[in-house]
């Protein structure tokens, strides 16, 4: 393609070469006897050079009918050229719009699918329960009165289908999670509180560490037996104090402290020190507040969520409920290449050059540092 500069000189020689392909110029516009010799002269040399007068008439004929026509060419392929871009930019526009439609679907699809399913168990346990003969008036629950638990239950199946489209699909959540699986090498009864899916379980039960998930939602617990996954629904609170002390040899919670209210989770916590044997470890991970785009992309999503817990705040609370060997250990570092780039030491800007990187590194650090963190400690 040409650009404007180098089309406009083609078209400048073109026009030379169609003013000044004959060897003998026009008759001279004056009759002096000294033009008039000078042009007699040049005519006797043109017959002479009349082969070569022909050669440049051809030539210039052929550039005539050849180099302006492949110019138009050329301006033609640059148009399509632009054409075929814009074309191509409105299917990759069409494409992302499919995507999106697609994710949504398949999550609208998955909780569809977590509604039925617990719709058909509901419908199955009450016909189990209802006798044959019972009738309203003997005191068999009416049909359009929905349990006491219809909306935590709506929510149940829906918060699964929630797990799936923004935490991550359980491949993913396994890979973050294997590397806890070291801290609970020899041990047994671990419970997972919060078992969500299972994948920690799972976990733990590939290295041959026998464990238990306990969890509010109906339809996770459901989710982990389907896999052969011990687990219960329960409150977290009420199954440990039901539990005999020392019977516990860890336990595990991943994202669930930030569900909880304060003076729940300290009774939680004083409660896991008595049901816990000596030296087992609890390990608790939870979203990082510390970090801005981890609390404005994943902690406000989540509308289940109480509040969040500063690194800072939990090890406290570990500390005060007789825990020690107390190690913070930040996970999911976010991306290094979406976060700020310093400018380069050699970019001639002097002094500036390094407040700027300073700059860069204060705000990496306050907006772009870990997502999650894990308060890890042990039972003295």
């Amino acid at each position: 393609m040409l650009d404007i500069e180098t089309q406009a000189r083609s078209e400048e020689l073109i026009e030379r070469l169609n003013t000044s392909w004959r060897v003998a110029p026009e008759p001279p516009p004056s009759p002096a006897l000294k033009h008039r010799l000078v042009h007699l002269v040049r005519t006797i040399v043109a017959r002479l050079l009349r082969p070569q007068e022909t050669f440049n008439a051809t030539l210039v004929q052929y550039v005539n009918t050849s180099v302006r026509p492949l110019e138009v060419a050329i301006d033609d392929v640059r148009r399509f050229h632009e054409a075929l871009a814009a074309r191509e930019r409105r299917i990759e526009a069409a494409i992302t719009a499919m995507r999106r439609e697609h994710e949504e679907l398949r999550t609208a699809v998955g909780i569809v699918q977590q509604a039925t399913h617990h719709l058909s168990k509901e419908l199955t346990r009450r016909a189990a329960s209802v006798s044959p003969d019972s009738s309203p008036s003997g005191g068999a629950p009416s049909a359009t009165t929905p349990p006491a638990s219809a909306a935590l239950d709506t929510l149940s199946h829906k918060y699964v289908g929630f797990e799936d489209a923004f935490r991550g699909s359980p491949e993913a959540i396994r890979a973050r999670l294997s590397d806890y699986v070291a801290l609970f090498a020899g041990a047994s009864d671990v419970l997972d509180i919060g078992c969500g899916r299972g994948e920690f379980l799972g976990l733990l039960r590939e290295q041959g560490v026998s464990g238990r998930g306990i969890d509010l939602n109906d339809a996770m617990v459901e989710v982990c037996r389907e896999k052969g996954l011990p687990a219960t629904t329960a409150d977290a609170l009420s199954y440990l104090r039901g539990l005999p002390d020392g019977s516990l040899g860890g336990l595990f919670a991943a994202q669930v402290v930030e569900h909880l209210e304060p003076a729940y989770l300290t009774h939680l916590l004083e409660a896991a020190f008595e049901k816990l044997r000596p030296s087992a470890p609890i390990v608790l991970e939870t979203i990082n507040p510390a970090c801005w785009f981890a609390f404005f992309e994943s902690y406000i999503r989540d509308i289940t969520h109480v509040r969040p817990l500063h690194p800072d705040t939990l090890k406290f609370l570990l500390i005060a409920s007789g825990f020690n060997q107390i190690e913070i250990q930040y996970r999911v570092p976010y991306p290094e290449h979406e976060k700020l780039q310093p400018v380069p030491a050699n970019a001639s800007l002097g002094d500036a050059t390094e407040t700027l990187n300073a700059n860069v590194k204060k705000l990496n650090q306050l907006l772009f540092t870990h997502l999650d963190y894990a308060a890890i400690a042990r039972r003295p």
